[in-house]
């Protein structure tokens, strides 16, 4: 039986629609996040689950009973917010053991409880310090452990990472999968950044504007964005404007708008004809001089010529624009001290192979600079 199942979910404010009829269903023990950017409708999806906000519409069922209505006492749901809402004038035992208190669980069991969690979340031996006196990473864990203590069904988590710095940040949402991992119940996560969501999740909703626009595992709709939007959103993207030209069993051609041909498996369609948008991830793309490329056996290449490259550490990235004005992105891993940069304004061939293609509804065009785009969309670089 599924953890979570939402029927038809719909928020409404005033005249804004904030959730906007989404299905969903959340199994025991995933790490679910919910992915987008500030305004689409995540956070209010989040409290909807957690009873702060009653829905429009639609229906809520936690654990196979409908809990829609019913005020937040009466789920077995916790909630941890971004600002951790620890009380300072307790200490650590004191702030874990809340809960329990309220509960009026007996002395011994409180004792064995705080500890166990304290040592789940990685904090022995802190029991008598006070909250003024811990790091923001150790204030997270505190709040943590003050929502596991009491042994909820379902722990809910509103961007609790956003206070903290990226070095920190990083370590915890390692930290935060372990723990998961450790406990065994279904975490709902709440974020607008990608990179966290990926490290984290065993499946992403992406959402935008109320609605899902794609729901899977993070390899599934990073490699196979659905739409648009999800290209863009989730890491960077480079979309070109193509017409399909054929399908031949599991392979099809679509005449690019810049004038080469590329192919890519016939069930990332779309549609079976018309105007679609072609896709390729940064990384998956081999740049070379165009004087010097040697013929390749992978079948989809264009010709570029590289603006600006951008020396990353790690990687080297190369913005490029393509005879009809289409810019696109590539990523170039650093290997060694051998590793040599393309310079701006060489004419290179990039190329990639069909399997790393994806295809998504017409894109729509826009002007830059006076110049035809068909798109290369990047999302928030992490």
């Amino acid at each position: 039986m599924p953890d979570i199942r939402l029927e038809g979910l719909t928020k409404e404010f005033k005249e804004m629609v904030a959730v906007d009829h989404i299905d969903l269903t959340i199994e025991e023990g995933e790490f679910f996040s919910l992915l987008g950017p500030s305004g689409c409708g995540k956070t209010t999806t989040l409290r909807m689950i957690g009873g702060f906000e009653d829905p429009t519409e639609g229906h809520i069922y936690l654990g196979g009973s409908e809990v829609t209505g019913l005020p937040p006492y009466k789920r077995n749901v916790n909630t941890v917010f971004q600002s951790y809402a620890l009380f300072p004038h307790l200490n650590v035992h004191d702030n874990v053991a809340y809960g329990l208190k309220r509960k009026k669980v007996a002395g011994d069991e409180i004792k064995s409880r705080v500890h166990e969690m304290l040592d789940i979340v990685d904090l022995p031996g802190y029991e008598q310090r006070r909250i003024n006196q811990l790091s923001g990473g150790q204030q997270q864990r505190v709040a943590l452990a003050r929502a596991l203590v009491n042994r909820p069904a379902l722990l809910l988590l509103d961007e609790p990472l956003g206070a903290l710095d990226l070095k920190l940040r990083k370590t915890m949402q390692l930290e935060l999968k372990r723990i998961q991992g450790d406990v065994g119940i279904t975490f709902v996560y709440v974020t607008h950044d990608q990179e966290e969501a990926m490290t984290m999740s065993n499946r992403i909703a992406v959402m935008n504007a109320g609605h899902f626009e794609q729901v899977g595992a993070p390899q599934d709709v990073y490699e196979l964005p659905a739409t648009e939007f999800v290209s863009g959103f989730l890491g960077a993207s480079n979309l070109l404007e193509g017409e399909i030209e054929s399908v031949n069993g599991p392979t099809a051609k679509v005449a690019l708008e810049l004038g080469a041909t590329v192919a890519l498996p016939a069930d990332r369609l779309p549609t079976r004809q018309g105007r679609i948008g072609i896709g390729v991830r940064p990384e998956k793309i081999h740049i070379q001089d165009a004087s010097a490329a040697d013929a390749s056996s992978r079948a989809n290449a264009i010709e570029a010529m590289v603006r600006m490259s951008t020396y990353t550490g790690v990687s080297t990235s190369y913005e490029c624009r393509t005879s009809d004005g289409s810019p696109v992105v590539v990523y170039v891993q650093n290997l060694g001290s051998s590793s040599v940069s393309i310079g701006a304004g060489t004419r290179v061939r990039l190329s990639w192979d069909p399997e790393h293609t994806f295809a998504v509804k017409r894109v729509a065009k826009a002007e830059d600079d006076g110049d035809k785009t068909a798109t290369a969309m990047e999302g928030a670089r992490t």
